[in-house]
């Protein structure tokens, strides 16, 4: 996320990096270069230009300028000054207080519109709602079929409407019914996901404004795809024009995104950011925090969400059984597979590994291929009982066996064992260094928060 801009950034600043003090003229030539590296993200030419201007005058104040460490004084105001470009603070959903709460989401077709819908409904689900979806996007050829697979994923029902086996497009009728259906349902949230166009167009701008006259939302959400950088920010004024939206939602942050999208549509529209879409899975959606951003930005890490990815997954009393096993030294294969699966459930190992602290901005030198989890399963699925739970009766003939059942070679089986011993070790010095009942992993650090 962000891996050009952060190198950038990070390169820009490396000049005041250990200086005893600052000067005009050094602080100058770090904004020059922060400045282009802001429109080389595609960051709009006016916020990049105010942004510097911004961290220049604060940079020369008399705090900077006297100050032990004046290089992480302006890493601070940069980040200070990146989470007021980013919106300030997170900003929630507004609910009706009488149901349902009506969510209306537009957005250009290929923005991912339709996904963040089946997104947003999965998030509202594990907070406690109970949301329906309404396939309002008569138009793109199975959109609303799209919509109700990936609705039956997360057991969330679809309203539409079809004739003869036909989908009748009448987006506004779709969008009525539909309403009525999540009260008589006792639905406490209707998430409309309305048709796009490949560009701005007048029909499409008459529609979701008679849907929204209709329905009277609660949120409008304008859904931007971050990979388009100044081309979503101008769709996003368009629309604002005419449906003046509650906020904002930023989807394929995990893409080759530049981040412009992010940086400009705040300052440009004037509406806050409220959801980041970081891959394909319907769980990667997190409500948006410009403070935690700014931190991935300038390669800080952001371990109050990955603290909060690992509570979804992990809880106090597997932490207790596994560092009990972890003690025992009775952890075997079968855990390892356990607390992979987990893992993989969190997201991307690049997405992961770039919020921890001092590491993100490593990540693009980093070999995180999802993938490879897939060779280090073939291989355990391919033991026996007894060898996930007893690695060291793991001798040559089987390593040979096991090679041939997963399709890989032997070494990458001997790989795995060591891997796996070292590991093991590991964790359990980290046990006893902790002592007893103290963290030692991702699921012990949930127990504590």
């Amino acid at each position: 996320m962000f891996e050009s801009l952060s190198e950038k950034l990070d390169s820009a600043l490396q000049s005041l990096s250990g200086k005893g003090r600052i000067t005009e003229l050094n602080v100058a030539q770090s904004m020059r270069e922060v400045r282009r590296a802001l429109l080389d993200a595609d960051v709009n030419y006016q916020v990049a230009k105010e942004f510097t201007e911004k961290v220049r005058k604060q940079a020369l104040g008399e705090k900077v300028l006297t100050s032990v460490a004046p290089g992480e004084q302006l890493v601070k105001i940069i980040h200070d000054e990146l989470v007021y470009l980013l919106g300030g603070k997170h900003h929630e959903l507004t609910f009706s207080d009488k149901p349902p709460t009506v969510i209306l989401v537009a957005g250009l077709q290929g923005s991912g519109k339709t996904t963040f819908c089946a997104k947003l409904a999965l998030y509202l689900k594990k907070t406690g709602h109970t949301p329906m979806l309404a396939a309002a996007d008569v138009y793109r050829p199975a959109a609303v079929e799209q919509l109700k697979v990936l609705a039956s994923e997360i057991e969330v029902p679809v309203y539409s409407v079809e004739e003869d086996g036909q989908v009748v497009q009448d987006a506004v009728r779709v969008a009525r019914e539909a309403l009525a259906a999540a009260r008589k349902e006792a639905r406490d949230v209707l998430i409309v996901d309305t048709a796009g166009r490949l560009h701005v167009d007048s029909e499409m701008m008459r529609e979701v404004t008679e849907i929204k006259s209709v329905l009277s939302p609660q949120e409008i959400l304008f859904v931007v795809d971050s990979m388009t950088g100044q081309d979503a920010v101008n769709a996003a004024l368009e629309f604002n024009k005419q449906l003046d939206f509650d906020g904002v939602v930023l989807t394929k942050l995990d893409g080759d995104t530049r981040g412009g999208a992010a940086l400009s549509i705040r300052s440009v529209v004037q509406k806050p950011i409220k959801f980041a879409s970081t891959g394909e899975k319907l769980d990667a959606l997190s409500a948006f925090h410009p403070d935690r951003m700014a931190q991935r930005i300038l390669g800080m890490g952001d371990v109050v969400t990955l603290v909060e990815k690992a509570k979804e997954h992990f809880d106090e009393k597997q932490a207790a059984k596994l560092q009990s096993k972890i003690s025992s030294e009775t952890f075997n294969l079968e855990d390892f597979m356990d607390q992979l699966g987990k893992l993989k459930k969190m997201g991307s190992m690049t997405d992961l590994v770039g919020m921890i602290p001092g590491v993100g901005k490593h990540v693009g030198d980093m070999d995180l291929d999802d993938g490879a989890f897939k060779y280090i399963e073939a291989m355990i699925q391919s033991m026996t009982p007894d060898e996930k739970r007893h690695p060291e009766i793991i001798n040559g003939s089987r390593r040979r066996r096991i090679a041939r059942g997963s399709g890989v070679e032997v070494r990458d089986v001997n790989q795995l064992l060591k891997q796996f011993r070292d590991m093991k070790r590991m964790m359990k010095t980290m046990t006893n260094l902790m002592g007893k009942g103290r963290a030692v992993n991702l699921q012990a650090l949930v127990g504590r928060n």
